[in-house]
């Protein structure tokens, strides 16, 4: 059924039809009988998959990445399609247009997708009012969080900090975003010195609560074997939560698109299949390199329970999807999780 359906999607404009497709989503899951389908057809419930991970217990170890609902708006909605979290944003202190359109293309041969969205959202306060109407119904809401574009990066602390404290009460967990290729500059806060400075203050206010919540990292998969050794590093220093791997990339290495169209698309990050062995591989590199001190939520290029499997046995403890959910439809959250438990009760068994 989903095949035909994209195929009809995939004839127009993938920002319009994004909003088109949630927005009816959201008006056909009203319909009680609809939801019981929807409940029926892609939700497992079952015990194995239940996972705990930085203090937190996920129903599934199956997740929605950030950029899909930045603004919060459909996590209901997104909920029945069997995901045990869901991420939104990434959010920034004031609302903020993004990048001109066009800004998010196929790469249909490569199941792929570029984007150069920039942090476009509503703002967080508009978030928080969309938050508060969620359905606690066993689905963990993560809070993706960055700067805005006007805000020079010597003040970028000042923008972190303003979402956490707005989002503090709203989300279940949080995730540092400094690896957009989409905001100018950006990814300097990746490098040691910055880094280490927005993490300690961050995890200082933190810790100020009586109840803590976890704050994770999310970075690039362009990062070199010193810097990952860094960011390793930085990450047990300040005591954060874990890491998010990875993000989006620049490179257009190995792609089956012509590299003409390609580079008529121009800048933006790479997300899909093509990301699929260079996230896996940070992911083995973190999870080696700290000894499996570092809890991670691996990311990149997972269109199917085997890819799940490989960031799994790569060394993250969750797994997260964006572009594979738009190629692949919900049925592919129910795949994976089917093949979570049969992995799961063969290695205890």
């Amino acid at each position: 059924m989903y095949p035909i359906l994209r195929k009809f999607l995939f004839f127009f404009d993938p920002e319009q039809v994004h909003y088109f497709t949630m927005n009816s989503l959201s008006l056909f899951l009203k319909i009680g009988f609809i939801r019981k389908i929807f409940k029926n057809k892609f939700i497992i419930q079952d015990k194995t998959l239940l996972t705990n991970a930085f203090g937190l217990d996920f129903r599934n170890p199956v997740g929605l990445a950030a950029g899909f609902d930045k603004n919060a708006k459909y996590i209901n909605e997104l909920s029945y399609c069997g995901f045990g979290f869901i991420e939104i944003g990434t959010l920034t202190p004031k609302g903020q247009n993004g990048n001109p359109k066009k800004r998010l293309f196929r790469l249909k041969k490569d199941k792929g997708i570029i984007n150069r969205m920039g942090f476009n959202n509503d703002g967080v306060e508009v978030a928080i009012e969309h938050l508060k109407k969620v359905r606690k119904n066993g689905v963990l809401v993560g809070g993706n969080i960055g700067k805005n574009k006007v805000t020079p990066n010597d003040d970028a602390n000042n923008d972190y900090l303003k979402c956490y404290h707005a989002l503090f009460d709203h989300v279940d967990y949080f995730v540092v975003n400094v690896s957009s290729p989409n905001t100018p500059n950006l990814r300097a806060l990746q490098e040691r010195a910055p880094l280490e400075k927005l993490l300690s203050t961050l995890i200082h206010e933190n810790n100020n609560k009586t109840q803590q919540k976890p704050i994770l990292l999310k970075i690039a998969p362009d990062l070199s074997s010193e810097q990952l050794d860094d960011i390793v590093d930085i990450v047990l220093k300040t005591k954060i939560h874990g890491v998010i791997a990875t993000n989006t990339t620049i490179s257009r290495e190995g792609l089956v698109t012509p590299m003409n169209t390609v580079n008529e698309i121009g800048a933006g990050g790479l997300s899909g299949k093509p990301l699929l062995s260079r996230s896996t591989e940070v992911i083995k590199y973190i999870n080696n390199k700290s000894n499996g001190a570092v809890p991670i939520i691996g990311v990149g290029g997972i269109h199917s329970a085997e890819d799940a499997i490989e960031k799994l046995e790569a060394g993250a403890v969750l797994v997260q999807l964006y572009t594979g959910f738009i190629y692949e439809g919900p049925s592919v959250i129910k795949k994976i999780n089917t093949e979570i438990i049969k992995h799961r009760n063969q290695s205890h068994g």
